[in-house]
């Protein structure tokens, strides 16, 4: 199967502190690499990560809070400086579209690359980025501002060829991809083979969910139906739940209950509140509710 990794570059809330940085991940599939969100410090977590940034094809911003965005601007300014030619984009809320744009003019006036501004309505959910291999979709989410989660989910490949049936049936190379897209071979003597008997099925498809920040929602579970890996803010546990209510946050539990009812195969936790000198509690408590959860943490990798 072909790469789908999460690189966790920051995995901490509003206050940047010495074990965590603000929210940021790059998600690779296929041999792309995509970016969620930009808080402070993601150059240095990505340089860590030893992935090369001015690989990366988009940006997506979930909400225009400073903890997911402030390191936007200097990563691209870096990008510059490090010659990037190819352009690159960014799906932002498009409240974000004008102050945007003022940054550029003032701090990245003189870049050798394009950088292409799609402004995303949060309100709705809707593909925003599509291409051959996968799909990008955007998930209402319930915070102090608008803001939507991302659904990264891939494409139906191709049917793997078996080299010995097609040996067997002596079928010629130029045939090859007509078999992988499903179709059967009429052999010259007008012998139909049926396409089972001469590919294997294609890969399962995999999605990966990214809810950062949201109130709990319930109705968010139904949103999730097949997505494997899910990564939901965790940024109080239980205890705190009344400043959760406040500050339009979950709890660790509240997480895990999403990830429960939405059917995944895995929860990641992230968006620690900076009380937490050790997301222990935050796991125990997500576990009792759904067992197969992990906490993130700055250059940990998860495979789909």
């Amino acid at each position: 199967m072909q790469p789908f990794k999460i690189y966790i570059l920051g995995c901490g809330s509003a206050l940047p502190t010495q074990k965590h940085n603000p929210s940021s991940q790059v998600v690779e599939i296929r041999g792309k690499l995509f970016m969620i969100d930009c808080g402070e410090g993601t150059q240095t977590s990505i340089r860590r990560s030893k992935k090369n940034f001015n690989k990366l094809y988009a940006i997506f911003i979930s909400h225009i809070h400073g903890d997911h965005v402030l390191g936007l601007i200097g990563l691209l300014s870096t990008m510059g400086l490090q010659g990037r030619t190819a352009p690159i984009h960014v799906y932002a809320p498009k409240d974000y579209e004008t102050l945007f744009k003022m940054e550029i003019e003032t701090f990245c006036s003189t870049l050798d690359y394009e950088i292409i501004f799609h402004p995303v309505d949060t309100s709705l959910r809707k593909i925003i980025y599509e291409d051959r291999s996968l799909t990008v979709e955007t998930l209402p989410l319930n915070h102090r501002m608008p803001c939507a989660g991302f659904i990264f989910r891939e494409k139906q490949g191709l049917r793997h060829i078996n080299p010995d049936k097609v040996a067997a049936y002596e079928i010629p190379s130029s045939q090859l991809n007509n078999l992988r897209a499903g179709h059967d071979w009429t052999a010259p003597d007008g012998t139909t083979i049926p396409n089972e008997e001469l590919t294997t099925p294609a890969d399962p498809t995999r999605a990966y969910a990214y809810c950062s920040d949201t109130r709990y929602m319930p109705s968010l579970a139904k949103e999730l139906k097949g997505v494997d890996t899910l990564y939901h803010e965790a940024t109080y546990s239980e205890d705190m739940k009344e400043k959760a209510v406040k500050y339009l946050h979950s709890t660790a539990r509240e997480a895990a209950m999403t990830a429960k009812d939405a059917g995944v195969k895995q929860l990641l936790l992230g968006h620690y509140s900076k009380r937490y000198l050790d997301e222990t509690p935050l796991l125990k408590e997500a576990k009792e509710v759904f067992p197969n959860t992990f906490l993130t943490d700055e250059g940990k990798v998860f495979t789909l």
